[in-house]
């Protein structure tokens, strides 16, 4: 029997190329990364993954080697996928999602990837939820190492399960436990920007244990709290491998930091360069639910403040082993699962207005829509949480304090509640109504007016809170032909501040050393 010559035959890698074509949908992303789709199947993974999730190349492989085609050479492998990576170039774009993703076939419906192997997912949408497996052009779902598998949710549940999960938490009241049913809709919605979750206590009230039990519920019961990032880069790239990022025993937090968090949380796009190349970047668009426990409120910038859910627990009068706890919440997981959908149905029925006064407004027409069809209390329990948060960054910021004081005060009474001025003429007054003569501003005190006028910027909405309206613009040429900048703090409305917020800024006592 004559055997094929040397050029009669066909390359190795136009064998994995023809293999891979006939069995997997190549496409990119608008960030411009290459994903592999079998057909047939809603999960894809990136051509350049190496993670332990499994990358498209070892998927191939594995793929070929079961069907009797032998093993190939990592060279030739490569330059099949270095191919089919070129070919990706001209075709269609499709985007992935981690965990929650609107679909893309029908608008208003929402998919949750229960992160098993088969691709059974969760279809939400006003007329109901149901557990099957998405076709490609419904939503397309992409693995990490922290995709953990979450159970077939059980049917006809209403508020049975989110009973469960609020006799299994020590919330300390009502409005609490609400709040945690409002976040945890809010992470079933992709387009809801969700308030970073802060649960708060003393000393044993299961703050570890509530955020991994809320956690769980989106996540699966492999997923579990995880240590801080310790810089910008690190988080941005935390909160891209999962949808909701829960972090423990946050016990300090930078001004650089907290402003990171409060754009993941809202949003934000960061920019990398790519592994071994000088010039080409990756796109890591992230805007993520976040789950807090451990933090002190007073070391949060306002911003991050405005982000944030409070929700408050207590310490359990009974206490319980880990195993009898996890293994009652494991048992009960299907049904707290179940009825979080059933509850997402009933309040995406719902209509309400947006309100234009919060910072978080998608997440206080949430919580309008939850009242409406069961009567919690949600919005009640939420402008309660803002009040609360504002109150504890106040607490932890001295130049707010200070201006509350100073916004009481005689003088600004004398003024008829309004004074306006140069930033560097405010840090004059604020700093001789502060120390007088002879005492030493406190560490992080402003020290120019660009930074005294930076700091009252991000103070705004703290501070409109409390009654006092900070505001900045030009001088018009007839008032100052050469048109300065300026700063005018005022009472809300023209008249006094609030009394609660003018008694808090009188018993205040600003230190004169170290904050």
């Amino acid at each position: 029997m004559n055997q094929p010559s040397p050029e009669d035959k066909t390359p190795a890698r136009e064998i994995i190329a023809e293999y891979a074509r006939d069995h997997f949908h190549y496409f990119r992303t608008s960030s411009g990364a290459a994903y592999a789709q079998r057909i047939g199947s809603p999960i894809a993974r990136p051509l350049r993954s190496q993670g332990t999730t499994g990358s498209h190349r070892q998927e191939l492989m594995l793929d070929m080697y079961n069907e009797g085609m032998g093993i190939f050479s990592g060279t030739s492998m490569k330059e099949a996928l270095d191919f089919i990576e070129a070919l990706t170039l001209s075709r269609d774009v499709r985007e992935v999602h981690i965990r929650v993703g609107a679909c893309k076939k029908t608008p208003g419906v929402t998919w949750l990837d229960l992160g098993r192997d088969d691709g059974l997912s969760v279809r939400i949408s006003t007329d109901g939820w149901e557990v099957r497996k998405p076709v490609p052009d419904e939503i397309i779902w992409r693995r990490t190492q922290l995709t953990g598998e979450l159970p077939i949710p059980e049917a006809g549940q209403d508020m049975k399960g989110i009973d469960k999960l609020w006799n299994l938490c020590n919330f300390v009241d009502a409005g609490s436990s609400t709040l945690a049913l409002v976040w945890l809709l809010a992470c079933l919605d992709p387009d809801v920007p969700v308030p970073a979750a802060f649960l708060t206590g003393p000393m044993g009230a299961g703050k570890s244990t509530a955020g991994r039990m809320l956690t769980r519920v989106i996540e699966g019961m492999s997923s579990d709290l995880r240590t801080p990032p310790r810089g910008e880069e690190q988080l941005t790239v935390v909160a891209s491998a999962g949808w909701v990022m829960p972090l423990d025993n946050l016990s300090h937090l930078s001004a650089e930091m907290s402003d990171a968090y409060a754009r993941v949380v809202t949003g934000s796009e960061d920019l990398k360069r790519q592994l071994h190349t000088d010039g080409d970047v990756v796109r890591l668009a992230v805007r993520r639910p976040v789950l807090l426990t451990g933090i002190d409120v007073g070391v949060i910038r306002s911003d991050l403040g405005e982000r944030l859910l409070l929700l408050k627990l207590d310490r359990p009068k009974n206490r319980r082993s880990e195993r009898d706890l996890w293994s009652e919440y494991a048992e009960a997981l299907p049904s707290i699962l179940g009825s979080l959908l059933d509850v997402a149905v009933a309040v995406r029925k719902q209509e309400a207005e947006v309100p234009a006064d919060l910072r978080m407004a998608d997440f206080g027409q949430l919580c309008l829509q939850l009242d409406k069809a069961y009567s919690l209390g949600a919005m009640l329990a939420y402008r309660a949480s803002i009040d609360d948060i504002t109150d504890d960054v106040i607490e932890g910021d001295n130049l707010a304090q200070l201006v509350l004081r100073y916004a009481a005060s005689e003088a600004m009474e004398q003024a008829g509640g309004e004074m306006k001025m140069s930033s560097t003429e405010w840090l004059a007054v604020l700093n001789r109504f502060a120390f007088g003569d002879f005492q030493t501003p406190p560490k992080g005190w402003p020290t120019t007016g660009k930074v005294l006028s930076d700091r009252l910027k991000r103070l705004q909405p703290t501070l409109a809170a409390r009654g006092v309206k900070i505001e900045s613009g030009r001088r018009s040429r007839h008032e100052d032909p050469n048109r300065s900048r300026y700063i005018e703090i005022s009472r809300m409305g023209g008249a006094s501040i609030p009394e609660q917020s003018r008694s808090e800024a009188e018993q205040t006592e600003f230190p004169a050393t170290a904050s």
